[in-house]
């Protein structure tokens, strides 16, 4: 299958983690890393890739309209603005890292193929992709009436452009569970912890179903299965325990171990939003690769 050209905007953690797994894959290829700061850790690690690094950010596209078909957002929801007016000028499908919400949320276990064409998806939140499958596989065994989400994660881990974004995390998280989670009501809570040594990504669900619905037996088996589909490209999203009865009340806890290939593996928050962002742009490439087997 020919490969997919794709592009990083953003040269901070999420985007150094996207370099190193995008070289890994087998449909995409990355050709082109955009960042602001030419003496920064990740402009330098792009440039010892071989890359095309441009330091004036997505402009430095312009002059070279095919360099790349797809370009990942990872700076922040302000600087998206701009980003995606660029991308969309070119005709590049954009695939959002920040909470800017511009696009359709996406969460690839839940609702990968719906939105195949759109020209700007959005990633969510960290938080978000960790925590709206297991609020999806509830809302399949049960009407969920209200979900609440914490995701508590290293400070260590938590970087500038992160921080910048507490606010649209748990604005964005919150529309997400309603969204594509299924829940009729939605609340997100996100926690920076300063302990030493750095913990892992830990997030709770709480979901407040139908009681005239509730069959712990099903729930529980939901839960089992889609937390082995979100394992299949985060191999370190695990459940912490069993999934914890009170009344109609379900709660769920999750760890989240980082894969540890540019980051520290206790930077699960950063990891998943890398996988999930690369599992989506490789369905993207397949499902460009099968159009043009059909048209051909």
């Amino acid at each position: 299958m020919k490969k997919l050209k794709v592009g990083i905007i953003g040269t901070g953690n999420i985007g150094s983690d996207l370099m190193v797994k995008l070289t890994k894959s087998d449909s995409l290829e990355l050709k082109a890393v955009m960042g602001v700061d030419p003496e920064s850790r990740g402009m330098r690690h792009a440039k010892e890739l071989g890359v095309h690094v441009f330091d004036n950010g997505v402009d430095g596209l312009k002059d070279y309209p095919d360099l790349v078909d797809i370009v990942f957002d990872a700076t922040s929801a302000k600087a998206h603005l701009h980003n995606n007016e660029v991308a969309q000028e070119m005709g590049i499908q954009m695939l959002d890292l920040t909470p800017a919400a511009i696009g359709p949320f996406i969460v690839p276990t839940v609702n990968l193929g719906e939105n195949l064409d759109a020209k700007n998806v959005n990633l969510i939140t960290c938080g978000g992709q960790a925590t709206i499958p297991i609020v999806h596989a509830i809302q399949q065994a049960a009407t969920v009436e209200y979900a609440e989400i914490v995701a508590t994660i290293s400070s260590e881990s938590a970087g500038t452009g992160t921080r910048a974004n507490i606010d649209e995390f748990t604005e964005t998280t919150a529309k997400g569970i309603e969204q594509v989670g299924g829940a009729k009501e939605g609340k997100a809570i996100i926690i920076l912890n300063p302990a030493e040594p750095p913990i892992m990504m830990r997030d709770t669900v709480h979901a407040i179903v139908n009681e005239d619905e509730l069959d712990e037996k099903a729930i529980t088996e939901s839960i089992r299965n889609m937390a082995d589909k979100v394992q299949s490209y985060v191999p370190g999203y695990h459940l912490k325990t069993e999934p914890i009865f009170d009344g109609n009340k379900v709660s769920v806890f999750l760890e989240i171990e980082g894969a540890g290939h540019y980051l520290p593996k206790y930077a699960g928050n950063l990891d998943i939003m890398t996988s999930a962002a690369v599992k989506v742009a490789e369905e993207f490439a397949k499902d460009k690769a099968a159009k043009t087997v059909e048209q051909s």
